[in-house]
């Protein structure tokens, strides 16, 4: 029994060898004497494509066709994607931008140089791949954001969401459904005595370009019902004795 147990022994000390372990191997960046250019790390063959990298869309990936900015958006701009850039537009575009794109956001009223307002008449006439664009590589004291939002979708969202905050600053009743007309908050007291140029929304719904849609009352003006009209009211001669 003993001289079984010592031969077991023996064979499993014989197959404890660091052959695999020991295996020639090159560490990265390691010199080559096998290859002709001696790098031991060697570059992808041509071709290659990580996966899920596949960027063949120029217009969704680059905001360009050919050399031109697209005037288009190569996705379904949905609800849900307007939204999707209203949240990543809140993240990383309100510190400079401000909430509704007039270029006073936090970090501006701290001292960083102003951006121009997205309701400027050059802005608004640039075509989508523009923004797109200006997100991915940056412009001016603009730095690019590629790094903080990776996803092409979600620079197109932003986009959409640029585009909604500059019809929400500029809409007529024409941009409006008229199904959804009747929905629209009814102008506040203060209001009444107000006469907007003709065709434009009721000054309670402007401020968030999806309250239209939302219908969750006033936008960045609130409710002023409570106002009342200045009296001027007659100087009281004080008695004299």
């Amino acid at each position: 029994m003993k001289r079984s147990a010592l031969l077991i022994g023996a064979l499993l000390l014989a197959g404890c060898r660091q052959d695999m372990h020991d295996a020639p191997r090159l560490e990265p960046l390691e010199k080559s004497d096998f290859w002709g250019d001696e790098r031991g790390s060697r570059p992808l063959v041509e071709g290659t494509v990580a996966r899920g990298q596949l960027h063949d869309d120029d217009e969704m990936y680059t905001g360009k066709v050919g050399t031109a900015f697209t005037t288009n958006f190569p996705m379904p701009v949905t609800k849900q994607v307007v939204e999707r850039g209203q949240s990543r537009f809140q993240i990383y575009c309100t510190p400079c931008h401000g909430a509704l794109g007039k270029g006073d956001g936090m970090v501006v009223r701290r001292g960083y140089r102003q951006p121009p307002s997205f309701h400027d008449a050059r802005l608004q006439q640039q075509p989508a791949g523009y923004f797109y664009d200006v997100i991915t590589n940056g412009f001016g004291a603009m730095p690019d954001y590629r790094a903080q939002i990776p996803e092409a979708s979600d620079r197109w969202a932003i986009v959409a969401y640029v585009r909604a905050l500059q019809l929400s600053q500029n809409a007529t009743l024409a941009d409006v459904p008229e199904g959804e007309r009747g929905k629209l908050a009814a102008p506040t007291a203060s209001e009444v005595g107000h006469k907007p140029e003709s065709g434009t929304l009721p000054p309670s719904t402007q401020g968030n370009p999806l309250s239209q849609m939302k219908h969750e009352g006033g936008g960045a003006h609130g409710s002023r019902g409570d106002e009342q009209p200045h009296q001027q009211q007659e100087p009281q001669q004080q008695e004299q004795h």
